[in-house]
């Protein structure tokens, strides 16, 4: 599955129309017990100090205002699928687990505003639901050049809402390293958590038909539009920390090279996808993506399998946006 960038058209105005809202769940009730996190604050300097979970220690959940970008759904493969336009840099997991974990630095990288550009660096669970079907909950931090340019976001995507959602609530800056949790609950409810103040702060909780265990993705996603051939320069970003959780609980442990893993290269070698190169410092639990060293060119490539979901697909403006390529704000979901 891919998901298409909502049109930039039906984008437009869109922050007049923001307002408090509350974290975008499907799942039951369960996270309503949570506390509103408090505003301000800044990404933690210090690592957590326990796991992500209900009972941590003055966990609490997102309330401040959240941009919902609709999306609509197509294969691989489809017609309208440029691949030229997507970049990847980073590994899935060979096996299923119940969770990851790691931290993320945030950096700025040449997004042009109006555009379709966007960098995005992400964890994901997902499961292949059979005939092109697949189901998948992410978390990270993106650039878009249709949600307030210039401006990186802490956001969610998934395949409920089929939509990002992105958390003006978290003001993160190039410098920042931010740490992210996706993990299963005992319900098979999967939740999205950022280490943020120095506590945990649920991001969102959504009831996938994936179970409770699924196979992990750590990604930086670069996707320069199509449309407008350009160059975007990325910075590099860094991954470190990165630990899963084994399937049917019990402590986490870092992404090391016994883990079954699938690159799509040589795990020996330097990554390299359409200027941008990978670098594994200890793999696969630090690494470093962005520009090559060697200052090349980002020239249009196409992926290389394993094939990463989570694709956004571009579609040509639209004078007035469709229902299924639509904006809209996420409120009142917990009553």
């Amino acid at each position: 599955m891919v998901r298409k960038v909502a049109l930039f058209s039906a984008l437009a105005g869109l922050a007049a129309l923001l307002a408090g809202t509350a974290p975008a769940i499907s799942a039951p009730a369960r996270q309503k017990q949570l506390p509103v996190c408090p505003a301000g604050g800044g990404p933690s300097t210090k690592a957590p100090t326990g796991r992500a979970s209900y009972q941590a220690a003055n966990a609490c959940r997102a309330s401040g205002r959240i941009l919902e970008s609709g999306v609509r759904l197509t294969r691989p493969g489809e017609a309208s699928f440029t691949p030229a336009g997507y970049h990847h840099l980073g590994a899935n997991t060979g096996g299923e687990w119940s969770g990851v974990s790691g931290r993320i630095s945030v950096v700025n990288g040449s997004v042009r505003a109006g555009t379709y550009d966007f960098v995005a660096a992400r964890f994901m669970v997902k499961r292949n639901l059979g005939k092109g079907n697949i189901a998948w909950l992410e978390a990270g931090w993106a650039e878009t050049g249709w949600a307030t340019p210039g401006r990186q976001h802490i956001y969610t995507f998934n395949t409920n809402t089929k939509s990002w959602q992105f958390y003006d609530q978290y003001a993160v800056r190039p410098g920042d390293r931010v740490w992210l949790d996706l993990h299963s609950e005992a319900d098979s409810v999967w939740t999205a958590w950022l280490w943020w103040n120095n506590r945990w702060n649920l991001l969102t909780a959504q009831k996938l038909p994936i179970g409770g265990n699924a196979v992990v993705e750590q990604y930086v996603e670069v996707h320069v539009d199509s449309g407008r051939p350009g160059r975007v320069d990325v910075p590099a970003v860094t991954v470190d920390n990165v630990q899963l959780r084994p399937p049917g609980g019990g402590a986490s442990r870092y992404w090391r090279e016994d883990v079954p893993t699938l690159t799509g290269d040589d795990p020996m070698r330097q990554q390299r996808r359409g200027g941008f190169c990978l670098d594994w410092v200890n793999r696969y639990d630090t690494w470093k993506a962005g520009d090559c060293s060697d200052g090349a060119l980002s020239h249009p490539a196409p992926p290389v399998e394993p094939t990463p979901t989570g694709d956004a697909e571009v579609v040509a403006p639209s004078p007035s946006p469709s229902a299924s390529a639509t904006t809209s704000l996420l409120s009142g979901l917990l009553g």
